[in-house]
Protein backbone atom coordinates (compact mmCIF):
# COMPACT_ATOMS: atom_id res chain seq x y z
CA UNK A 1 0.00 0.00 0.00
CA UNK A 2 0.69 3.47 -0.51
CA UNK A 3 1.88 5.38 2.73
CA UNK A 4 0.21 8.00 3.94
CA UNK A 5 0.30 9.63 7.34
CA UNK A 6 -3.02 11.41 7.79
CA UNK A 7 -4.77 13.88 7.95
CA UNK A 8 -4.27 14.46 4.20
CA UNK A 9 -5.26 17.50 2.76
CA UNK A 10 -5.03 18.52 -1.09
CA UNK A 11 -6.81 21.55 -3.33
CA UNK A 12 -10.65 20.46 -4.37
CA UNK A 13 -9.62 20.40 -7.61
CA UNK A 14 -7.27 17.83 -6.90
CA UNK A 15 -9.65 15.16 -5.75
CA UNK A 16 -9.10 12.43 -8.42
CA UNK A 17 -5.18 13.06 -8.85
CA UNK A 18 -3.04 10.23 -7.49
CA UNK A 19 -1.62 12.18 -4.12
CA UNK A 20 2.00 11.33 -3.19
CA UNK A 21 3.35 12.84 0.35
CA UNK A 22 6.90 14.17 -0.62
CA UNK A 23 6.60 16.36 2.68
CA UNK A 24 4.95 15.90 6.38
CA UNK A 25 2.95 18.76 7.57
CA UNK A 26 4.27 22.31 6.68
CA UNK A 27 6.90 24.13 7.70
CA UNK A 28 5.34 27.37 8.49
CA UNK A 29 2.18 26.42 10.40
CA UNK A 30 1.60 29.03 12.38
CA UNK A 31 -1.01 31.21 10.53
CA UNK A 32 -3.63 31.55 12.96
CA UNK A 33 -6.54 30.84 10.81
CA UNK A 34 -5.22 27.51 9.59
CA UNK A 35 -5.45 24.22 11.89
CA UNK A 36 -4.33 21.41 9.11
CA UNK A 37 -1.10 20.85 10.15
CA UNK A 38 -1.10 21.68 13.90
CA UNK A 39 -0.58 17.91 14.64
CA UNK A 40 2.41 17.37 12.46
CA UNK A 41 6.03 17.83 12.57
CA UNK A 42 7.40 19.34 9.07
CA UNK A 43 9.55 16.63 7.37
CA UNK A 44 11.11 16.15 4.38
CA UNK A 45 10.32 12.20 3.39
CA UNK A 46 13.36 9.96 2.25
CA UNK A 47 13.41 10.10 -1.99
CA UNK A 48 14.12 6.64 -1.81
CA UNK A 49 10.80 6.17 0.01
CA UNK A 50 8.95 8.04 -1.78
CA UNK A 51 9.69 6.64 -4.94
CA UNK A 52 8.79 3.37 -3.52
CA UNK A 53 5.12 4.63 -3.25
CA UNK A 54 5.56 5.83 -6.99
CA UNK A 55 5.72 2.43 -7.74
CA UNK A 56 3.39 0.63 -6.16
CA UNK A 57 0.74 3.39 -7.28
CA UNK A 58 2.30 2.52 -10.92
CA UNK A 59 1.29 -1.25 -10.32
CA UNK A 60 -2.28 -0.37 -9.07
CA UNK A 61 -3.37 2.58 -11.39
CA UNK A 62 -3.23 2.06 -15.22
CA UNK A 63 -4.04 5.95 -15.98
CA UNK A 64 -3.03 8.33 -13.67
CA UNK A 65 -4.14 11.60 -15.36
CA UNK A 66 -2.52 14.25 -12.18
CA UNK A 67 -0.35 13.81 -9.40
CA UNK A 68 -0.50 16.07 -6.71
CA UNK A 69 3.05 16.15 -4.27
CA UNK A 70 1.36 16.79 -0.57
CA UNK A 71 1.72 18.25 2.12
CA UNK A 72 1.52 21.82 3.06
CA UNK A 73 4.50 23.72 1.03
CA UNK A 74 6.32 20.77 -0.54
CA UNK A 75 8.22 23.44 -2.20
CA UNK A 76 9.71 24.49 0.59
CA UNK A 77 12.52 21.22 0.00
CA UNK A 78 15.64 21.84 -1.68
CA UNK A 79 15.10 22.06 -5.34
CA UNK A 80 17.52 19.34 -6.52
CA UNK A 81 15.69 16.95 -4.82
CA UNK A 82 12.30 17.53 -5.66
CA UNK A 83 13.33 18.03 -9.17
CA UNK A 84 14.31 14.45 -9.01
CA UNK A 85 11.20 12.91 -7.79
CA UNK A 86 8.76 15.47 -10.21
CA UNK A 87 11.45 13.91 -12.79
CA UNK A 88 10.73 10.20 -11.37
CA UNK A 89 6.86 10.54 -11.51
CA UNK A 90 6.81 11.48 -14.66
CA UNK A 91 8.79 8.74 -15.62
CA UNK A 92 6.61 6.58 -14.37
CA UNK A 93 3.55 7.93 -15.25
CA UNK A 94 4.31 8.98 -18.64
CA UNK A 95 0.20 9.86 -19.28
CA UNK A 96 0.09 12.79 -16.65
CA UNK A 97 -1.18 16.18 -17.68
CA UNK A 98 -0.38 17.96 -14.51
CA UNK A 99 2.12 17.69 -11.29
CA UNK A 100 1.31 19.68 -8.83
CA UNK A 101 1.69 21.04 -5.07
CA UNK A 102 1.28 23.66 -2.76
CA UNK A 103 3.88 26.87 -2.62
CA UNK A 104 3.62 29.26 -0.05
CA UNK A 105 5.29 33.16 -0.67
CA UNK A 106 7.59 32.84 2.48
CA UNK A 107 9.40 29.59 0.96
CA UNK A 108 9.15 30.76 -2.93
CA UNK A 109 10.84 34.24 -2.20
CA UNK A 110 13.86 32.36 -1.06
CA UNK A 111 14.13 30.47 -4.30
CA UNK A 112 16.01 31.73 -7.46
CA UNK A 113 15.03 31.80 -11.33
CA UNK A 114 16.86 29.29 -11.72
CA UNK A 115 15.79 26.69 -9.19
CA UNK A 116 12.34 27.07 -10.10
CA UNK A 117 13.41 26.31 -13.88
CA UNK A 118 15.04 23.66 -12.64
CA UNK A 119 11.49 22.32 -10.87
CA UNK A 120 9.45 23.27 -14.07
CA UNK A 121 12.03 21.58 -16.46
CA UNK A 122 11.85 18.26 -14.28
CA UNK A 123 7.77 18.62 -15.25
CA UNK A 124 6.52 20.62 -11.93
CA UNK A 125 2.84 22.38 -14.18
CA UNK A 126 0.98 23.86 -11.17
CA UNK A 127 1.83 25.62 -7.57
CA UNK A 128 -0.93 26.30 -5.74
CA UNK A 129 -0.06 29.82 -3.56
CA UNK A 130 -1.72 31.26 -0.70
CA UNK A 131 -1.71 35.01 -0.86
CA UNK A 132 -4.98 34.91 1.73
CA UNK A 133 -4.60 38.85 1.76
CA UNK A 134 -2.57 41.26 -0.35
CA UNK A 135 -2.79 43.45 3.33
CA UNK A 136 0.26 43.88 5.53
CA UNK A 137 -1.57 44.69 8.86
CA UNK A 138 -3.96 41.74 8.24
CA UNK A 139 -1.04 39.22 7.18
CA UNK A 140 0.84 40.28 10.37
CA UNK A 141 -2.47 39.77 12.43
CA UNK A 142 -2.32 36.33 11.31
CA UNK A 143 1.02 35.20 11.09
CA UNK A 144 1.54 34.83 7.80
CA UNK A 145 5.54 35.53 7.75
CA UNK A 146 5.47 37.30 4.50
CA UNK A 147 4.51 40.88 3.18
CA UNK A 148 2.64 41.08 0.33
CA UNK A 149 5.36 42.71 -1.80
CA UNK A 150 6.95 39.60 -0.98
CA UNK A 151 4.77 37.38 -2.37
CA UNK A 152 4.16 39.28 -5.19
CA UNK A 153 7.60 38.94 -6.37
CA UNK A 154 7.77 35.51 -5.22
CA UNK A 155 4.33 34.58 -7.79
CA UNK A 156 5.84 36.28 -10.34
CA UNK A 157 9.30 33.83 -10.52
CA UNK A 158 6.68 31.24 -10.63
CA UNK A 159 5.17 32.56 -13.71
CA UNK A 160 8.45 33.37 -14.65
CA UNK A 161 9.66 29.71 -14.83
CA UNK A 162 6.45 28.42 -16.89
CA UNK A 163 4.52 27.45 -14.06
CA UNK A 164 1.00 27.89 -13.74
CA UNK A 165 0.48 30.02 -11.04
CA UNK A 166 -2.88 29.59 -9.11
CA UNK A 167 -3.93 31.73 -6.02
CA UNK A 168 -5.71 31.30 -3.19
CA UNK A 169 -7.79 34.16 -1.33
CA UNK A 170 -9.64 33.55 1.63
CA UNK A 171 -12.22 35.92 1.72
CA UNK A 172 -13.45 37.32 5.53
CA UNK A 173 -9.93 37.22 6.81
CA UNK A 174 -10.05 40.98 7.64
CA UNK A 175 -13.60 40.52 9.17
CA UNK A 176 -15.78 42.51 9.93
CA UNK A 177 -13.31 45.55 10.81
CA UNK A 178 -11.03 45.14 7.90
CA UNK A 179 -12.99 44.22 5.34
CA UNK A 180 -12.94 46.93 2.78
CA UNK A 181 -8.53 47.44 3.20
CA UNK A 182 -8.44 43.41 2.61
CA UNK A 183 -10.65 43.63 -0.71
CA UNK A 184 -8.54 46.29 -2.12
CA UNK A 185 -5.16 45.55 -1.34
CA UNK A 186 -5.42 41.92 -2.39
CA UNK A 187 -7.19 43.15 -5.97
CA UNK A 188 -4.18 44.91 -5.88
CA UNK A 189 -1.73 42.21 -5.12
CA UNK A 190 -3.73 40.00 -8.03
CA UNK A 191 -3.44 42.33 -10.28
CA UNK A 192 0.12 42.85 -9.69
CA UNK A 193 0.34 38.90 -10.02
CA UNK A 194 -1.58 38.18 -13.01
CA UNK A 195 -2.46 34.32 -12.27
CA UNK A 196 -3.52 32.21 -14.07
CA UNK A 197 -6.20 30.98 -11.41
CA UNK A 198 -7.98 33.03 -8.68
CA UNK A 199 -9.37 30.30 -6.15
CA UNK A 200 -11.43 32.25 -2.91
CA UNK A 201 -12.29 30.50 -0.38
CA UNK A 202 -13.80 31.60 3.13
CA UNK A 203 -12.94 32.10 6.30
CA UNK A 204 -14.25 29.75 8.53
CA UNK A 205 -13.18 29.34 12.02
CA UNK A 206 -12.15 26.22 13.30
CA UNK A 207 -12.11 25.35 17.16
CA UNK A 208 -8.62 25.23 18.47
CA UNK A 209 -7.24 27.94 16.01
CA UNK A 210 -5.66 30.90 17.68
CA UNK A 211 -8.23 32.81 15.39
CA UNK A 212 -11.09 31.40 16.85
CA UNK A 213 -9.78 31.86 20.56
CA UNK A 214 -9.47 35.56 19.44
CA UNK A 215 -13.32 35.67 18.55
CA UNK A 216 -13.99 33.84 21.57
CA UNK A 217 -12.18 36.56 23.77
CA UNK A 218 -14.33 39.28 21.54
CA UNK A 219 -10.88 40.60 19.63
CA UNK A 220 -11.76 39.52 16.10
CA UNK A 221 -15.39 39.94 15.06
CA UNK A 222 -16.31 37.03 12.28
CA UNK A 223 -17.87 38.58 8.63
CA UNK A 224 -21.11 38.05 8.00
CA UNK A 225 -22.09 36.65 4.75
CA UNK A 226 -23.33 39.68 3.47
CA UNK A 227 -20.11 41.99 4.20
CA UNK A 228 -18.37 38.56 2.56
CA UNK A 229 -20.33 39.32 -0.63
CA UNK A 230 -19.57 43.07 -0.24
CA UNK A 231 -16.01 42.42 -0.26
CA UNK A 232 -16.25 39.80 -3.11
CA UNK A 233 -17.75 42.74 -5.26
CA UNK A 234 -15.34 44.96 -4.36
CA UNK A 235 -12.35 42.88 -5.24
CA UNK A 236 -13.84 41.96 -8.31
CA UNK A 237 -14.37 45.29 -9.53
CA UNK A 238 -10.89 45.94 -8.87
CA UNK A 239 -9.00 43.49 -10.51
CA UNK A 240 -7.82 43.95 -13.76
CA UNK A 241 -5.97 40.84 -14.92
CA UNK A 242 -6.62 38.99 -18.32
CA UNK A 243 -7.15 35.42 -18.91
CA UNK A 244 -7.82 34.65 -15.60
CA UNK A 245 -10.00 31.97 -14.08
CA UNK A 246 -11.77 33.11 -11.07
CA UNK A 247 -13.21 30.04 -9.63
CA UNK A 248 -15.04 29.43 -6.07
CA UNK A 249 -14.11 26.19 -6.35
CA UNK A 250 -14.44 25.39 -2.35
CA UNK A 251 -17.08 23.94 -0.08
CA UNK A 252 -16.97 27.05 2.16
CA UNK A 253 -17.97 29.77 -0.41
CA UNK A 254 -21.56 31.00 -0.51
CA UNK A 255 -22.11 31.34 -4.03
CA UNK A 256 -20.52 29.52 -6.80
CA UNK A 257 -18.67 32.50 -8.50
CA UNK A 258 -17.27 31.41 -11.89
CA UNK A 259 -15.90 32.83 -14.97
CA UNK A 260 -12.69 34.04 -17.09
CA UNK A 261 -11.45 37.74 -16.52
CA UNK A 262 -12.37 39.94 -17.55
CA UNK A 263 -15.22 38.45 -20.14
CA UNK A 264 -17.11 37.70 -17.31
CA UNK A 265 -16.37 40.00 -14.95
CA UNK A 266 -20.43 41.44 -14.84
CA UNK A 267 -22.22 38.31 -14.83
CA UNK A 268 -19.94 37.50 -11.90
CA UNK A 269 -21.22 41.27 -9.97
CA UNK A 270 -24.14 40.10 -10.96
CA UNK A 271 -24.61 36.80 -9.47
CA UNK A 272 -23.28 38.58 -6.05
CA UNK A 273 -25.79 41.57 -6.51
CA UNK A 274 -28.60 38.39 -6.29
CA UNK A 275 -26.87 37.00 -3.14
CA UNK A 276 -27.03 40.47 -1.98
CA UNK A 277 -30.75 41.25 -2.97
CA UNK A 278 -31.77 37.90 -1.22
CA UNK A 279 -29.30 37.44 1.79
CA UNK A 280 -31.84 35.22 3.83
CA UNK A 281 -31.78 32.40 0.78
CA UNK A 282 -28.02 32.89 -0.29
CA UNK A 283 -26.01 34.36 2.48
CA UNK A 284 -27.51 32.74 6.19
CA UNK A 285 -24.81 31.53 8.54
CA UNK A 286 -22.73 28.38 7.19
CA UNK A 287 -22.78 24.69 9.13
CA UNK A 288 -19.88 22.78 7.67
CA UNK A 289 -18.97 19.24 8.34
CA UNK A 290 -15.80 19.26 6.40
CA UNK A 291 -13.44 21.32 4.67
Amino acid sequence: MISYEQPLYRPPCEAGSLIIQVTLGCPHNRCTFCGMYKMKKYQVRDAEEVKADLRKARIIYSYVESIFLADGNTIAMNSEKLAEIIAYARELFPETKRVSSYGGGRFLKGKSPEALKRLAEAGLDTIYFGLETGDDYILNKVNKGVTSSEMVKAALKVKEAGIVLSVYILLGLGGERFWRQHAENTAIALNQMQPNYIRPRTLYLLPGTPLHEEKQRGEFEEASGETIMRELRLMLEMLEVEESYFLSDHVSNYIPVYGLLPRDKGKMLEMIDQALSEPDRYLAPRILTHL
